[in-house]
């Protein structure tokens, strides 16, 4: 195998599974530029596996083919009123943010796990039968070296993860609305003498990150696992979470730092297949992606400086 064919190999594989990480990741990114800390993001991810599984075995004879993008709707929708709990907590009551994340992580896989005993009988779902399909870019599949690497046999949620993406910084970054999630995550009193709507602001952009992080759970579930369980997502939120940390809370930047994640999953995943690689034992794989969010999270990447706000309640008429 060439290094030619490796990276034919490798590059789609790691796209593939970086894009459930950048949507949960750009969806952190929403909250905390509003100056709410999320790491409830796993327990988000968490209920978007599992209502995307549940709506796909559900309606799959109703809605055929189309079932998986419904199904990225429902958890969509879920996920947002979900991530309502964590909004109410910390905003309007003024709650730990940290302590209020950790409690939709824990209720996430709770819900979620007593519904799967109690509809299935058992511990985990069935397998799905509709997935996202692969298919070919037509014409830029054909170009040559670059065609095979990115736009051959690609997944559609892998090029809407992009899309999303891109579409945040143009969110976040010139629009009147990313000015004002952005004075509100720096200086809500600032904002608010403005005008601005600070708790307004604030509750739109944990709703985003709600229905953002469960589009990725769906994605994961519907696309990579096929089933869900107690170990389905097992820590995509946290490695979301240190993606956008380590992004430095962009969403370019959380872009790369998914697509650095995903590829280290997916060395883990087919690093087997691989000359030389397959000669490293197999468990030093597969705890790559983790050792690797550790470092990013403990800051030996790179020194990155979160909102000024972040985590900060809002008390209005008060600094």
């Amino acid at each position: 195998m060439s290094f030619l064919d490796v990276l034919y190999f490798i590059i789609p594989a790691a796209i593939f599974y970086a894009a459930p990480l950048i949507f949960t990741a750009i969806g952190g990114v929403f909250s905390e530029r509003s100056g709410v800390v999320n790491i409830g993001l796993e327990g988000l991810m968490v209920m978007g596996a599992f209502i995307g599984i549940l709506f796909n075995l559900k309606f799959a004879d109703v809605f055929g083919t189309y079932t998986p993008w419904v199904a990225l709707l429902a958890a969509m929708v879920v996920c947002a009123i979900f991530s309502l709990m964590h909004a109410v907590a910390a905003i309007s009551f003024r709650a730990d943010q940290t302590i209020s994340g950790v409690a939709i992580n824990m209720l996430g896989v709770a819900v979620a796990l007593f519904s799967v005993k109690l509809i299935f009988g058992k511990g985990q779902t069935d397998y799905i039968q509709e997935r996202f399909i692969r298919f070919d870019i037509p014409l830029l599949s054909d170009i040559p070296v670059l065609g095979q690497m990115f736009f051959k046999d690609v997944y559609s949620t892998s090029i809407l993860a992009i899309a999303v993406a891109i579409g945040a910084w143009f969110v976040i970054y010139k629009t009147p609305f990313g000015l004002r999630l952005r004075a509100v995550g720096e200086h809500p009193m600032a904002a608010d003498t403005m005008g601005v709507n600070v708790t307004k602001m604030r509750y739109i952009a944990v709703v985003l990150s709600g229905a953002l992080a469960g589009i990725g759970g769906a994605v994961y579930s519907q696309s990579i696992s096929g089933e869900f369980s107690h170990t389905t997502i097992n820590g995509q939120g946290f490695m979301a979470l240190a993606a956008m940390i380590f992004g430095k809370w962009h969403p370019l930047g959380a872009l790369g730092a998914a697509l650095f994640f995903g590829f280290a999953q997916a060395l883990s995943i087919v690093g087997g297949q691989i000359p030389y690689i397959d000669q490293v034992p197999s468990y030093y794989l597969h705890i790559l992606p983790y050792v690797l969010t550790i470092l990013a999270v403990a800051g030996f990447i790179g020194k990155a400086n979160a909102p000024k706000a972040s985590g900060v309640p809002y008390i209005k008429g008060k600094r």
